[in-house]
């Protein structure tokens, strides 16, 4: 079974701005800096530490929401269910993964390749399913917190 592959943010504003454009969006001033923002951080996020950057800047928290979710949809982020019942996001890698979610600390960790590849494909064809993407997110306590 063959992984969707999802566009990555890396180039910025012109992954961003092509993306936006092939679903009729503008790539607006706040957009823009939001995207860059985004090229430069590594790891996993949430929407409130994004806000907490740009508020001096006078963006507002509904445009952090918003073009996050927007990026979200458009497969620039990978948006990442939390224990808590909240979210964080992380750029999409070039790769297919899956995620660790430790519930105390809330830290994201990357888990390469996929276990679900075979499950999935026997699923499939033993139920007549076409399975688009899935994800999987573990959660657990990472090592930092269980010393």
């Amino acid at each position: 079974m063959s992984s969707q592959q999802a566009p990555v943010i890396g180039g910025a504003e012109s992954t961003f701005e092509q993306a936006l454009a092939s679903r009729g969006y503008r790539l607006t001033g706040p957009r823009r800096s939001l995207a860059r923002l985004i090229a430069r951080r590594g790891g996993s996020f949430t929407a409130e530490e994004i806000y907490a950057e740009v508020r001096p800047h006078g963006l507002g928290r509904a445009t952090v929401y918003r073009t996050l979710d927007l990026m979200a949809s458009l497969g620039l982020l990978e948006r990442i269910h939390l224990a808590d019942g909240c979210h964080s996001y992380a750029r999409c890698p070039d790769t297919h993964h899956h995620h660790f979610v430790c519930s105390s600390c809330g830290k994201v960790i990357d888990l390469e390749g996929c276990p679900t590849d075979d499950f999935l494909a026997a699923a499939s064809e033993r139920f007549g399913l076409r399975v688009d993407s899935h994800r999987l997110e573990v959660f657990g306590r990472c090592a930092q917190c269980l010393t």
